[in-house]
């Protein structure tokens, strides 16, 4: 990586002044040298890292516009319903993906910058498999997921979900006819490892309705309860109470809005507008 060698250079270069030019003994030329390098790698780091920066929060702030034009659209059909739900569903399809090739494009502005510091790949693969992701292109995020860096709950949460869609969910048994953690349960207990009190709503749901889904909402029951223990969430608390009495048929994290409809496991329900509705 470049930044590591020009960091490399500096550092021997200094070395070399200090040392062979009888400023200072070897022990400090390479303390001095030592320094040289972290700063140096620092700045660079500093300076490249902004500029991805950069680049990232273009991205974020062209989408945030998109899906604010998205929301006026559904505004106006909220005045002036659409003549086929379908046919709505399909425009704002239509407008999402277009959207997201505009960000796929932006993100090239990075690959410049691949080769300047050693996980800057990982970090271009996790922000273009998050836009795969919204534009449900599965080939490509099951191409890129494992490259990416799965540093936030949302990132965590879309890598098991769609291992779920692809794979299931079910485990292994060893020798002793115990069940073994497969994929899902792995990329859980990574995922939710990191988190603050507070954090992880979506995580932790998204695991208990795996779970639930596959049959077994005992097991549903105590993610939900571990939840429970690091967060004050609605949605939990409800679904809680629906296993407690035996209604795991009614488990549903539609309270949690669009992060939840965003992973693709389920689709918001969309209600047919009535001919004598009075606009808002």
């Amino acid at each position: 990586m470049y930044a590591l060698l020009i960091s490399g250079l500096s550092a021997i270069i200094v070395f070399l002044a200090l040392y062979f030019g009888d400023i200072s003994a070897w022990g400090w030329a390479l303390f001095f040298s030592a320094l040289a390098f972290a700063g140096c790698n620092l700045l660079i780091g500093k300076i490249i890292g902004n500029r991805v920066k950069a680049i990232a929060e273009q991205i974020q702030a062209n989408m945030l516009q998109a899906q604010k034009r998205m929301q006026e659209r559904m505004n106006v059909w909220r005045h002036r319903p659409p003549g086929s739900l379908k046919q709505a569903q399909l425009e704002l399809q239509k407008f999402q993906h277009a959207a997201i090739a505009d960000a796929l494009g932006a993100s090239s502005a990075m690959e410049k910058f691949r080769n300047w510091a050693p996980l800057m790949g990982r970090q271009i693969a996790t922000m273009r498999m998050q836009l795969h992701y919204q534009d449900r292109n599965w080939k490509e995020v099951d191409a890129l997921l494992p490259k990416c860096i799965v540093f936030d709950p949302m990132t965590a949460a879309m890598a098991m979900a769609r291992t779920y869609m692809r794979d299931g969910y079910h485990h292994e048994k060893d020798k002793k006819d115990r069940p073994k953690p497969n994929d899902i349960d792995r990329r859980f207990e990574r995922g939710s490892a990191r988190l603050r009190y507070g954090q992880g709503a979506l995580l932790f749901g998204l695991y208990a309705w795996i779970q639930n889904q596959s049959g077994d909402p005992d097991a549903a029951l105590e993610t939900l309860l571990r939840a429970d223990r690091k967060m004050e969430n609605a949605t939990i608390k409800r679904n809680i109470e629906l296993l407690r009495n035996n209604k795991p048929k009614q488990f549903s994290l539609a309270g949690l809005g669009d992060e939840w409809y965003a992973l693709g496991l389920e689709e918001p329900r969309m209600r047919a507008p009535r001919s004598h509705e009075k606009p808002f």
